[in-house]
């Protein structure tokens, strides 16, 4: 892989963002998005996809040991997703988050956070650095663009 990626904690309120390094090995937090409207995010997702030179996102999907036909926060992100994927040609990669948020809190308090601050983009840097550890580890392969 040679270029950055752009994380993403879907959230209600909050899209936590993170970004990788060229090299694929390191992600960093980088911002917390506001919500707005899903038009408004997709615009301003784009706007910083194309400031930092993204080559494709990816976004964490909470698990679910939901039964059959009962609809997740999961459907939730997965139709957020295809909604997401009509505004961008770039690639997105679906990615487990499970345990992130707790991962994002210990995070945040090695960090000397306050205890009431907002941790989406940290929990959008673990998601996206455990993606990029199974990719390293060739445990995941990296999403093509939909024009190769």
């Amino acid at each position: 892989m040679n270029g950055r990626l752009l994380g993403i904690d879907h959230g209600i309120k909050r899209i936590g963002i993170a970004i990788s390094d060229v090299t694929g090995l390191l992600a960093r937090e980088l911002q917390i998005l506001e919500r707005k409207s899903k038009r408004e995010d997709f615009v301003k997702l784009n706007q910083i996809a194309e400031q930092e030179k993204v080559i494709g996102f990816v976004v964490g999907i909470p698990s679910s040991d939901a039964p059959a036909g009962v609809y997740t926060q999961a459907d939730t992100v997965r139709t957020w997703i295809e909604r997401f994927q009509q505004t961008t040609d770039l690639p997105i990669a679906q990615w487990d988050e499970q345990l992130t948020s707790e991962d994002a809190k210990e995070l945040a308090y090695l960090q000397k956070r306050p205890t009431n601050a907002h941790i989406d983009d940290l929990a959008a840097r673990l998601i996206l650095q455990s993606y990029l550890d199974a990719v390293r580890d060739g445990l995941a392969t990296f999403p093509q663009r939909s024009d190769e």
